[in-house]
């Protein structure tokens, strides 16, 4: 067979897209990808079906909530096969979408696990057992990330899921306890609990999503608790008894203390992820990972094994699909003899909930610890006028800027489409805008996006609208 110059293991959307810039740059390519699909755990299981449930969960909701205050009397009927149906539609045309742009960028593809077999060497095991031998001059493991487990709870997806599990429960339950209090518990927990379920949320620390700014996420606890959402923060599962018609749940304080038990229909376990690693020979090849299990990395993605690389999930930094694919371009570009920069300051996070949450760059909290001095300004939805017409008001835009130089160092939104509002704030900080730079620019009116103008003016203590 003859050789490639890059073979990447892996088509998530680190893996797929570093394929795709490989073979725009003339490099012969090739992937090999274990699943029957295309696209890794963000296609199939992860960030496209949930994005679809929340979309139809959260019309329902405004359906059953939010139509008859604008004059339309309807009553909707829930289908939860159907809803599901139209879940697996969207899946289905993205990663056919993948196989599309392997096929018209030339990337040659090999069904089966993709293992390190020695320099230059991939081998392709096949669910037969077969076996293949690529010859290729440089590899890029971009296996992603799998499930992070609770030790004593084991996950059958049935009534005890990970968040593949929790895409296709057949009925709505009862009660859903949540384990984890982060982005993929919150999402899942919110399209569940707009078609009908209570949802207890068990956080081990004492804030929901933690990584983000503690304000942001203290106001965001109380929205959702006014959407029904219960939270028991500070709080650990000790285990989960499956053996009755009821699942009980055992809830201690994080500390120590008197445990209690909750009963549910349904357990999701949504404490993380971790890198995938196993099975790709990396012990053997003698690739460096470190104490977190993530595969060992320089500043340009080269493992300590020539012509090894490592992109995504597997290395350090948040497991973000978009992180993913700008570490993929940047890899093939090294590859290819270019000098790309990703910008690990300017990498967005949203939580695709209703609210949205949408953050970039540095934390009130953080920059305390780091003896920055800062200036804050913050815009409430409540003072924008689409948002009041739209009665969507619910949280606000907070930028912190430099109080030096002014240049903005983190924005943080809780609010409507705020997923789409952080693309504005990202492009100005990757350009090292000033909080004065977003607040001269002239934002179209009526629009949600007025309020980030309105607490850039803020940070100079001049607001218009409050």
């Amino acid at each position: 067979m003859a050789g490639y110059d890059v073979t990447v293991i892996g088509t998530g959307p680190g893996g797929y897209v570093a394929a795709i810039r490989c073979a725009q740059l003339g490099l012969k390519t090739a992937v090999v990808e274990k699943w029957p699909t295309f696209g890794g755990t963000c296609l199939n299981v992860g960030c496209i079906p949930s994005k679809a449930l929340l979309h139809a969960s959260e019309l329902f909701d405004e359906a059953n909530h939010g139509f008859a205050d604008m004059g339309i009397s309807v009553e909707p009927k829930l289908d939860v096969a159907k809803m599901l149906a139209f879940k697996d539609d969207g899946v289905a045309g993205n990663v056919k979408g993948v196989e599309f742009l392997f096929k018209k960028n030339k990337i040659d593809t090999f069904r089966g696990t993709g293992s390190i077999a020695g320099q230059g060497k991939v081998l392709v095991t096949a669910e037969d057992g077969s076996t293949q031998e690529i010859e290729t001059k440089n590899t890029i493991i971009a296996s992603g990330s799998d499930i992070a487990r609770l030790p004593g709870v084991e996950i059958d997806e049935k009534r005890v899921v990970s968040s593949t599990g929790a895409l296709t429960l057949e009925k709505v339950p009862g009660h859903m306890v949540v384990i984890g209090g982060g982005v993929i518990g919150l999402e899942l927990g919110s399209v569940w609990r707009r078609l009908g379920a209570k949802v207890t949320v068990v956080e081990f620390l004492d804030k929901i999503l933690p990584p983000e700014d503690n304000e942001i996420s203290k106001q965001f606890q109380r929205i959702l608790g006014k959407q029904g959402f219960e939270f028991k923060l500070g709080s650990k599962v000790t285990g989960v008894d499956t053996s009755g018609d009821m699942l009980k749940v055992t809830v201690e304080p994080a500390k120590g203390g008197t445990a209690e038990t909750l009963e549910a229909d349904v357990v999701l376990v949504a404490i993380g992820r971790k890198p995938y690693t196993e099975g790709l020979g990396l012990k053997e090849a003698g690739v460096a990972m470190d104490e977190r299990g993530r595969i060992k990395t320089d500043d340009h993605y080269r493992t300590n094994v020539p012509g090894v690389w490592a992109i995504g999930d597997v290395i350090a930094g948040p497991m973000l699909a978009h992180k993913a694919e700008d570490e993929g371009v940047a890899c093939a570009e090294i590859i290819a003899g270019q000098k790309p920069h990703v910008n690990y300051e300017t990498i967005p996070s949203v939580v695709y909930t209703y609210p949205e949450v949408a953050s970039v760059g540095r934390t009130e909290e953080q920059l305390k610890a780091d003896g920055v001095a800062y200036n804050v300004g913050k815009f409430p939805f409540t003072a924008n006028g689409r948002a009041k017409v739209n009665r969507t008001t619910d949280g606000f835009v907070k930028i912190l800027a430099d109080k030096k130089t002014d240049r903005v160092l983190g924005v943080h939104i809780v609010g409507p489409d705020a997923g789409t509002m952080i693309g504005e704030v990202t492009l100005g900080m990757e350009f090292g805008a000033a909080a004065e730079d977003i607040a001269r620019t002239c934002h179209a009116h009526p629009t949600l996006s007025e309020a980030v103008k309105e607490a850039a003016l803020a940070v100079d203590k001049r607001p218009i609208h409050m």
